[in-house]
């Protein structure tokens, strides 16, 4: 087959959006189909321009490509879910949350903006279409499933995958004394609620932190912050590492920190369990849940300072419990089955 993966990205920042569109890309390849990425440029900054985004997918004719028919359409993220094709498979990683379920949190945006309201109507109205114009609709995540039925009243299926270079990730026989928490630095993963968890650590805990700002100057902020707390000596800031420090990073921890505000999917929990790892995360950090079971294979805190400092006091405490949890970790994953030919075989079935 002929498949278009189309997906929406902003420019200079990469994600775990932008890694499973390249591995779903890879994975179509690998299965004999002949397919290809089209990426439409998407900033969210200024609401007002998001319509004209929104339009421009709609006029976006990709029925076929040089005379030649294009046999699938398999589009990932908003707004370029909507470009039209008769045979067109949606598999959501999120709808545009700022119009949904973040439009009254610190994380959305959009209500500030003057038009919000009518711009947030605007995508709401555009999403309705997704339940007629779709042959199947899948989800990454049950989280995200829960989302469009909640929001839009659109049933679908999620269909899991795995992190890529799953078979890479180990664990190292001795552990050092650091948790790990690898993400972009955005105010929805939380990484000032892990400084200020820190702060309160009754154990000399130690947090690693690897991945780009979204902006410098939140990058800055964190920084200060955690100087402002007087524990700048107990936080290392390693911005970009290659996917293989990554995993030594993984190998070598006590165990990962990722408390992020009610993520889609979440991979580092994913990497976590690879690496076999206790993982931490909230209870209201959304997919994370679907895979961590507290106190077998990592624990669940509530999302302020002093429960997540008693969490990462605990596994760094109780170490036996951190291995026991890590390895538990591992058996889960093993069960779950993931595989891209899994995901190749219900998108185009």
């Amino acid at each position: 087959m002929r498949i278009v993966v189309a997906t929406a990205g902003t420019p200079f920042v990469r994600g775990g959006a932008e890694v499973l569109a390249d591995e779903l890309l890879n994975a179509l390849r690998q299965a004999g189909h002949t397919a290809d990425l089209v990426t439409i440029p998407f900033n969210a900054n200024d609401p007002e321009e998001i319509p004209d985004q929104m339009l421009a997918c709609r006029l976006m004719k990709l029925r076929e490509i040089h005379a030649t028919p294009v046999d699938r359409l398999i589009a990932l993220k908003f707004p370029a879910y909507l470009i039209p094709h008769p045979k067109k498979v949606v598999w959501l990683m999120h709808q545009h949350r700022a119009a949904y379920d973040l439009w009254n949190s610190p994380f959305g945006g959009m209500r500030n903006s003057p038009r919000g309201a009518l711009v947030r109507d605007i995508i709401q109205r555009g999403d309705q279409q997704l339940g007629s114009e779709a042959q199947a609709i899948f989800t990454i995540s049950q989280n995200v499933t829960r989302r469009l039925r909640e929001f839009s009243e659109i049933e679908s299926e999620p269909l899991y995958h795995p992190p890529a270079h799953a078979a890479e990730f180990f664990c190292a026989e001795t552990v050092e004394d650091y948790f790990f928490f690898p993400s972009r630095l955005s105010p929805a993963k939380r990484q000032e609620l892990v400084l200020e968890a820190l702060a309160l650590t009754q154990h000399p805990v130690r947090v690693k932190f690897a991945g780009l700002a979204d902006s410098p100057p939140y990058r800055e902020r964190l920084v200060k912050r955690a100087r402002e707390l007087k524990i700048e000596k107990r936080v290392e800031w390693l911005d970009f590492v290659s996917d293989v420090e990554k995993r030594e990073l993984y190998a070598r921890a006590l165990g990962i920190v990722f408390p992020p505000f009610d993520e889609d999917y979440g991979y580092v929990t994913l990497e976590g369990m690879l690496a076999a790892k206790a993982v931490i995360t909230c209870d209201d950090s959304g997919g994370p849940l679907e895979f961590i079971t507290p106190g077998e294979t990592g624990l669940v805190a509530q999302p302020e300072p002093a429960s997540l400092a008693a969490a990462m006091d605990k596994l760094w405490q109780d170490r036996a419990l951190a291995k026991r949890c890590g390895v538990e970790g591992r058996r889960q994953y093993e069960r779950l089955n993931l595989s891209w030919s899994a995901v190749v075989r219900t998108l185009l079935r």
